[in-house]
């Protein structure tokens, strides 16, 4: 019975220690998510590249490496954003996160018109002056309706092999992420 009692005395003992170094190490964990690294590395609607064939260390870490990425920091509170990219690749994805990290919407390359990358993301407020009188510049876009104020688009471009790294680099670093005001 001793045995029993030390052995759950020591558990309890070794579950406190590794509970306390987590709530130490939480405040440093906290500062380095996406929006923090983000910002560190660009400014507010720059695309920024983060996978390990931009150079230099990574803002984020890319979980396949045969996926290229780029990501931009925006804010609908100075309106919506469109995302552009030139060219075709074999395969893209866009998501949108709010600054939190939350996956607000998703999407991919079919479906888009033409495979063509063009997004405005906007708020819902923003989407009913846009329906007043669409645009000629969004008549191909995807539109998506988000309730957040700042977020962050992310593209992903798959590179099936080697030949292909020219073509997916040229479609991320021509890639925009452009603030857009409604005019009068």
């Amino acid at each position: 019975m001793r045995k029993v009692i030390y052995a759950v005395l020591l558990g309890l003992f070794g579950a406190g220690i590794v509970h306390i170094a987590v709530l130490l190490l939480v405040p440093d964990f906290s500062e380095r998510d996406a929006w923090s690294r983000l910002a560190m590395a660009s400014d507010l609607y720059r695309m920024t590249r983060f996978d390990a064939e931009a150079g230099g260390p990574p803002v984020v870490k890319s979980v396949d490496p045969l996926f290229f990425a780029a990501a931009c920091r925006f804010d609908l509170n100075d309106g919506m954003v469109q995302v552009t990219a030139p060219g075709q690749v074999p395969f893209w994805s866009v998501s949108i996160y709010d600054r939190n990290g939350h996956n607000i919407y998703s999407f991919n390359d079919h479906s888009a018109t033409g495979g063509k990358l063009d997004t405005v993301v906007l708020t819902p407020a923003q989407m009913i002056e846009v329906r007043k009188q669409l645009p000629e510049d969004y008549a191909g876009s995807i539109f998506v309706e988000s309730p957040i104020g700042e977020g962050i688009v992310v593209v992903r471009a798959f590179v099936p092999d080697a030949s292909w790294k020219p073509t997916v680099d040229r479609f991320l670093n021509g890639a925009t992420c452009d603030p857009e005001t409604l005019e009068d």
